[in-house]
């Protein structure tokens, strides 16, 4: 594909801000979405608007089999063993709610331990703090260098018999560097722990096999993924989601239910109760099309690196720029800066005066921030419909900005 082809999927990218053509920089929070997206979610909602799986009318079937279908193009793109291991959310927070509540409630009990990294993001620490919080469980925290790369040696003598799962990212949403997952998987599944991947960003980036990573559980949002907002995954092994208790209770859910007892469906129906979001989550089959489409582009793929090498390069070679997450060998296209003197929101706020579009602040990662000794950063995250002149554009806009504020 050419990067023009690529780019003219996605017409909001002709839109002008303050008169500048729009630069969107803010993919890491949530990506554009392409014309099959958004043709997808509008011949559903006017063509199929029907609840899923309890009606025997066409519309009703119409919109089973696309939410249907959805599943298996998620397993197949994921590399599950079965599309049974895959379970629709709203979003990669509310999977690892579910999973923490659910696992928390079968598998963590008073003095047990969970380890995250200090790189998380809030999604993968606060739903784990509150298991801890209810069981009297304890949270341990694997550490980065100054690099910021995760510790995985550190891993072997942080856990111990009282380590029940380890809760790590796949790609740093702030850092922007692939963590060694496979390293982690295995050193934990030595000592019999499984681990929870937080794939918000890993699924973009990456090609994900679940089968070689052998990751017990993997989260992820389709708002990321290009697909609708709303939509989002939680891959279990089956074995595991066999042993989990439901996380909410209601239709769908069940198999059997009387005021003498109920019994649940089978996963992945044990954890979809009450209505689900049907006519969005069928969104994620032409994302995934689009994304497998991108991540094995050859054209693609190297202006993807030509963008990674000249902002590595323009950023770690300016003084006045602080680059975090500095590891080239398993960095991506994403970016985190501090500049001493000027604050990262006025830097945002100037920029977005030239058309860019950037995140500023926290990133969902405070302890992180407090680990780095900020109190908030900039960040640049490029897609496959950004190019190589709009980071050039990047770095002389960013310049520009830090020499009105220093």
């Amino acid at each position: 594909m050419s990067i023009k082809s690529v780019r003219d999927q996605f017409p909001v990218l002709d839109t002008k801000v303050y008169g500048k053509p729009l630069v969107y920089l803010d993919n890491a929070a949530s990506a554009q979405r392409p014309l099959s997206v958004v043709d997808c979610w509008k011949e559903l909602t006017l063509g199929a608007n029907a609840n899923i799986h309890r009606a025997v009318h066409s519309l009703a079937a119409k919109a089973t089999d696309a939410y249907e279908d959805a599943r298996t193009k998620v397993a197949d793109f994921l590399n599950a063993e079965s599309r049974e291991e895959i379970i629709f959310t709203s979003g990669a927070t509310a999977s690892i709610n579910l999973a923490a509540f659910s696992f928390g409630e079968a598998f963590i009990g008073e003095g047990d331990e969970i380890i995250v990294s200090v790189a998380e993001h809030h999604s993968n620490i606060v739903p784990w703090q509150m298991v801890a919080q209810r069981k009297n469980a304890v949270i341990k925290v694997l550490d980065i260098d100054e690099n910021g790369v995760l510790q995985a040696e550190c891993l072997e003598n942080l856990i111990s018999e009282r380590t029940k799962i380890v809760a790590i990212s796949h790609i740093s949403n702030v850092l922007g560097l692939v963590n060694p997952v496979r390293e982690i998987v295995r050193i934990s599944h030595n000592h019999g722990v499984p681990v929870l991947v937080d794939g918000a960003q890993g699924v973009v980036h990456c090609k994900v096999d679940v089968q070689e990573l052998d990751c017990d559980f993997y989260a992820f949002s389709g708002h990321k993924l290009y697909a609708a907002t709303g939509t989002g995954v939680l891959y279990g092994k089956k074995e595991w989601l066999d042993k989990l208790p439901p996380y909410m209770g209601g239709g769908e859910m069940i198999e059997s239910v009387s005021f003498s007892g109920t019994t649940y469906a089978k996963a992945p129906g044990k954890f979809e109760a009450g209505t689900q979001n049907f006519n969005s989550q069928p969104t994620l089959v032409p994302a995934i099309d689009f994304a497998k489409a991108c991540l094995a582009d050859n054209q693609v793929l190297k202006e993807q690196e030509s963008i990674l090498n000249y902002v590595y390069s323009a950023l770690t070679e300016n003084p006045r720029i602080h680059l975090f997450g500095r590891d080239r060998a398993s960095k991506i296209p994403l970016f985190s800066v501090a500049v001493e003197g000027a604050h990262h929101e006025d830097l945002a706020l100037i920029m977005d005066k030239m058309g860019i579009a950037l995140r500023s602040g926290q990133m969902c990662a405070e302890p992180l921030m407090d680990r780095l000794g900020v109190t908030g950063l900039l960040r640049a995250s490029f897609a496959p419909y950004n190019t190589l002149e709009e980071a050039e554009y990047f770095i002389k806009s960013l310049n520009r900005a830090i020499d009105m504020l220093i």
